[in-house]
C-alpha cells in the first residue's frame, strides 16, 4: 500500500531566538507570526536550525511546547526529537505526543556511530512505543553516520514512519530510496531542493526559509504543481542565498541575517560563535540583492 504523503510543502527550520542565555518568547512569537503570513506550510522547531544540541532538557520541551500551543493547529508542527540515546529521544518524543504535535522529526544518532542494524532498532524503538508520524533524519556530515538506502526501505514498512529528511548532499542516496521504496523525501539541504524536488521529492524543511519564506514556498508550490520551469528561475535566485548561508556552521549565517533584518537578537550558544567579519560582509550583499535588507 502507497504511503499517505501527510507533511510536503515548505517547511522550515526554525531558529531558538535567545536573549541573555535564554529563550526569547517574545522574539519567537514574532518568527511564528511572519511564518504564518508568509505562507510557510510546516513548523519544525528543535532541530538542528533550532540549537536543540545546546538547549538543556527542560528547554528543548519548553520550546516544543510553546510553538505547538502558539500556532495551535493552524499549521502542521513538526518537533525536533532526536538523540543519540534512544531512551532520550523516546521521552522527547513522547513529550510531543503528550502536546498533540503533529509530528516528530528524530536525527540519526549522532557520535555512537551505530551499524545499519542500530539505525533500524533505534528507529523501530521509537515508532512502535509512541504513536505519532514520524520523520527518519539523515545527515552524516553533523552525524557521522548515514542510513543506508535499504535501510530506509526497511524503516518504510513502519506504519508511523512517514517521510525522510535527506540531508546527505547525495542526488544518488535520495535516487536510490526513491527506487527501494515510496517513503515520501523531503529535502535537508536547500541548494539541492530544487533537484530533488524534480525527482519527486515532497518538500523541503528549509534553514533559508527562516529568511524569505514566501519565495522558498513559491518554489516548492511551483514544482508541486509541475510548473518546473518557474521552480527552476526561483531556484536561481534563491541558489546565492542557499549557498552563503552554510558559509559558516549552521545556524551561525541565519542567525545572523535575522539579527541584521532585526527579527532577532543573533545571540548564538557556545560552542558555536559569531561569524568572521569576512563572511558576514558577504552575507549582507547577498541579503542586500534579495531585498531583505537595505
Amino acid at each position: 500500500m502507497k504511503k499517505k504523503v501527510l507533511f510536503e510543502g515548505s517547511m522550515v527550520a526554525l531558529v531558538t531566538p535567545f536573549r541573555n542565555g535564554k529563550v526569547d518568547e517574545k522574539a519567537l512569537k514574532g518568527l511564528l507570526d511572519f511564518h504564518l503570513k508568509e505562507g510557510t506550510d510546516v513548523i519544525v522547531p528543535c532541530g538542528t536550525t533550532g540549537e536543540s544540541a545546546t538547549m538543556s532538557h527542560e528547554e528543548h520541551r519548553g520550546v516544543m511546547s510553546f510553538v505547538v500551543e502558539y500556532i495551535h493547529h493552524r499549521i502542521p508542527v513538526i518537533c525536533g526529537c532526536g538523540s543519540n540515546n534512544t531512551t532520550e529521544a523516546l521521552g522527547l518524543v513522547q513529550h510531543a505526543k503528550k502536546i498533540s504535535a503533529d509530528g516528530v522529526l528524530v536525527v540519526t544518532p549522532y557520535y555512537n556511530k551505530p551499524t545499519q542494524e542500530g539505525l533500524y532498532r533505534h528507529y523501530q524503538y521509537l515508532a512502535s512505543r509512541v504513536d505519532i508520524p514520524m520523520v527518519l533524519y539523515n545527515v552524516p556530515g553533523r552525524t557521522g553516520v548515514s542510513i543506508a538506502p535499504e535501510t530506509v526501505a526497511r524503516l518504510s514498512k513502519i506504519d508511523n514512519i512517514v517521510a525522510i529528511k535527506e540531508a546527505s548532499g547525495s542526488m544518488d542516496q535520495a535516487d536510490q530510496i526513491a527506487q527501494l521504496c515510496d517513503l515520501p523525501i523531503l529535502s535537508g539541504e536547500d541548494s539541492l531542493t530544487y533537484p530533488l524536488l524534480a525527482i519527486g521529492a515532497r518538500g523541503v524543511i528549509s534553514v533559508t526559509a527562516n529568511i524569505i519564506p514566501r519565495l522558498v514556498k513559491n518554489m516548492v508550490t511551483a514544482a508541486l504543481h509541475g510548473d518546473m520551469n518557474e521552480a527552476r528561475l526561483l531556484h536561481k535566485k534563491l541558489y546565492p542565498l542557499s549557498k552563503v548561508a552554510f558559509i559558516e556552521t549552521n545556524p551561525i549565517p541565519v542567525k545572523t541575517a535575522l539579527g541584521m533584518m532585526g527579527m532577532i537578537h543573533p545571540e548564538i550558544r557556545l560552542p558555536l560563535c559569531e561569524m568572521k567579519p569576512e563572511n558576514e560582509r558577504k552575507l549582507a550583499e547577498v541579503l542586500k540583492k534579495i531585498g531583505v535588507v537595505k
